[in-house]
């Protein structure tokens, strides 16, 4: 091919200032295989040619890597990625690689001998992008080291763990300040998911970043359905839930390590491949965990909150909660990890009044200064508050980042099973007038066998059976008094007390209540769990004419997989063989009309799937 245009791959690309001879769309089609920009990414990518320091912030899933990479390949000199984890590290890598691109890590994952063939690779000038962590880069001999190395861009992933706001703060990150008094002239790039405005303040300010663009994308993921349970169940819940969703790659997250594990093992005996993860497994364990994660396809990991930021595994079809987050930034980040390819996807959440008290009784018992505290209650409250929205949830998760939709989504259990509400009015007086007789001392569940008139034996110790309230509450169920006591603990006209361990006391706004002047609708629980009428989040469908092919597709993608000792989601995401299976392209240039199919991968593996698809259209041998 005489007249083929220049290739942008790597070792090919010789370094100037600003490699004006090609554009960020000639990379993006050459090297990414995508057609077009999503987004702002064109405009992010744009600021930092001409030199600006940025702050990107952009929901997972929407293209922030391609913001750095791009302008590393297009700047004089070697692009530094800042990253909080080394799974994260070995991913990104992993995956430019398969592209073409010169990339690295230098990480405690290695050993002397592959850290100095970095470096020596470093010096030579023949790294593109170099991945590092914040712990390592504060460190006075790896900025020796990068004093002698010109460098192209300065992006420091998942910025907001600078935060000490934030629900993933990392003291290293404090260290990250002065990048610009240390490589004047970098632009430096500050990315993340989340952040609220708070949040965004404190990055730039302590980032000390030079008077950045701000560049603030949607935060919408339409292809994410979002449903919350009242936990009755938990386990029989999750089973129902997942029964739509066997053969499928997912994240089951819990709030402690022992529940990661029994949950995990009781998957595997309902017939799902399960594995746990959290910080207290040995570091080969955890490693090995995670490798199968990512490598295997169907495979579903029990989490604590340890596993997953920058997992960029993009066929996670569902992320379930078993109990609550601690808040709407970690519950967004953790959800945001299911259908990074825009495929659909489940959010699946359930909680009970348990979670809210134990999470109170955290927050309360913490060591950090009532600043903090406030801050996190705060946070909390917004989190229980969205759990029990009665309309459209997408509405008020996305208003909390500034965002807004206009109208209701459709995609989420308030817009498909609407809830009915109640006055409760009522109930709240008893159960607040339950709690006041017995001296604000004991939990719900006490509370709850008083108003039915439960003659239990702590009832009886405590001569709570002659109080004017005892049986007042026999015209409710219990479900539907630990429905109320959830929903005033919700609203803060009750608090759970650490100090009385867990007891139910009255607020300041109790009164009102007491009074009957505040009005107070609350969500009927449903009795049994609600599933919504949207059709489960599976992977797309394939025509039985079909099949064959796809498998065929999927065959060889593994294949490849295994040879070059990468994830199969590396080699092609499912949309691109989707858009095979679609098209059928036929010669090398059709196959770059494939989104996903760049110049580098078409020369590594276009000729193993043409191969597939022309057998595909000759048909089996007569």
């Amino acid at each position: 091919m005489a007249a083929e245009k220049e290739r942008v791959g790597v070792h090919r690309l010789p370094k100037t200032v600003v490699r004006l001879s090609l554009s960020p769309q000639r990379v993006l089609e050459d090297v990414f295989g995508y057609p077009e920009f999503r987004g702002q990414q064109q405009s992010i990518i744009e600021a930092t040619l001409e030199g600006h320091d940025s702050l990107v912030i952009m929901p997972t899933g929407g293209g922030k890597s391609l913001c750095y990479q791009i302008p590393a390949m297009l700047r004089e000199g070697t692009g530094l990625v800042v990253s909080p984890l080394i799974a994260l590290m070995q991913d990104q890598v992993t995956a430019l690689r398969e592209l073409g691109i010169a990339a690295e890590f230098l990480n405690s994952s290695q050993s002397a001998d592959e850290s100095r063939a970095v470096i020596s690779k470093l010096r030579q000038g023949s790294l593109q992008l170099l991945y590092v962590a914040p712990e390592r880069l504060v460190t006075e001999h790896t900025r020796s080291l990068l004093r002698d190395i010109p460098l192209s861009i300065i992006a420091i992933d998942e910025a907001h763990c600078v935060s000490q706001w934030g629900h993933d703060f990392r003291s290293d990150y404090l260290g990250l300040g002065d990048l610009g008094r240390l490589f004047p002239g970098v632009p430096r790039m500050a990315v993340t998911a989340t952040a609220t405005d708070k949040t965004r303040g404190e990055i730039v300010a302590r980032l000390e970043l030079d008077e950045p663009n701000i560049f603030v994308a949607k935060f919408d993921r339409p292809n994410i359905a979002y449903a919350v349970q009242v936990k009755t169940d938990a386990r029989a819940q999750l089973l129902k839930f997942l029964q739509a969703h066997r053969n499928a790659a997912g994240i089951v997250y819990c709030l402690s390590r022992k529940k990661t594990e029994s949950i995990a093992s009781w998957l595997c005996t309902q017939g799902f491949e399960a594995l746990p993860y959290h910080a207290g497994l040995a570091a080969d364990a955890r490693a090995e965990n995670q490798r199968r994660f990512l490598a295997e396809d169907g495979l579903i990991i029990v989490a604590t909150i340890a596993f997953g930021m920058g997992i960029d595994k993009p066929d996670v079809r569902f992320v379930a909660h078993l109990d609550l987050p601690k808040s709407i930034e970690s519950y967004y980040q953790e959800t945001g990890r299911a259908g990074r390819d825009g495929e659909p996807a489940d959010a699946w959440m359930v909680y009970g009044l348990q979670d809210v008290v134990r999470l109170r009784q955290m927050l309360d018992e913490s060591q950090a200064d009532d600043e903090y505290k406030r801050y996190e209650g705060f946070k909390l409250d917004a989190l229980l508050g969205w759990c029990e929205v009665t309309g459209c949830r997408r509405q008020p998760l996305l208003a909390y980042f500034g965002d807004s939709l206009d109208e209701d989504c459709g995609n989420c259990d308030g817009c498909l099973t609407p809830v009915n509400t109640w006055d409760g009015a009522e109930a709240a007086q008893k159960l607040l007038s339950a709690a006041y007789r017995s001296g604000q001392r004991f939990g719900a569940a006490h509370l709850v066998d008083v108003l039915l008139g439960k003659e239990t034996d702590k009832v009886l110790q405590h001569g709570h059976d002659q109080l004017s309230v005892f049986g007042i509450g026999k015209d409710l169920p219990s479900s539907t008094w630990r429905s109320v006591a959830r929903q005033l603990i919700v609203a803060g006209h009750l608090r759970a007390d650490a100090a009385r361990f867990g007891a139910l006391v009255l607020t300041e706004t109790s009164r009102g209540v007491l009074r009957g002047e505040t009005p107070l609708p609350f969500r009927e629980d449903p009795q049994r769990p609600v599933v919504a009428s949207r059709r489960p989040a599976t992977e797309r469908v394939v025509a039985e004419k079909d099949r064959d092919l796809w498998d065929a597709l999927r065959a060889c993608r593994q294949a490849l997989a295994t040879e070059h000792d990468v994830p199969a989601y590396v080699i092609f995401h499912d949309k691109t063989l989707h858009e095979m299976l679609a098209y059928r392209p036929r010669t090398a240039a059709e196959m770059l009309g494939i989104s996903g199919i760049g110049q580098t991968k078409l020369d590594r593996y276009g000729d193993r799937f043409l191969s597939v698809l022309r057998e595909e259209a000759v048909g089996p041998a007569t």
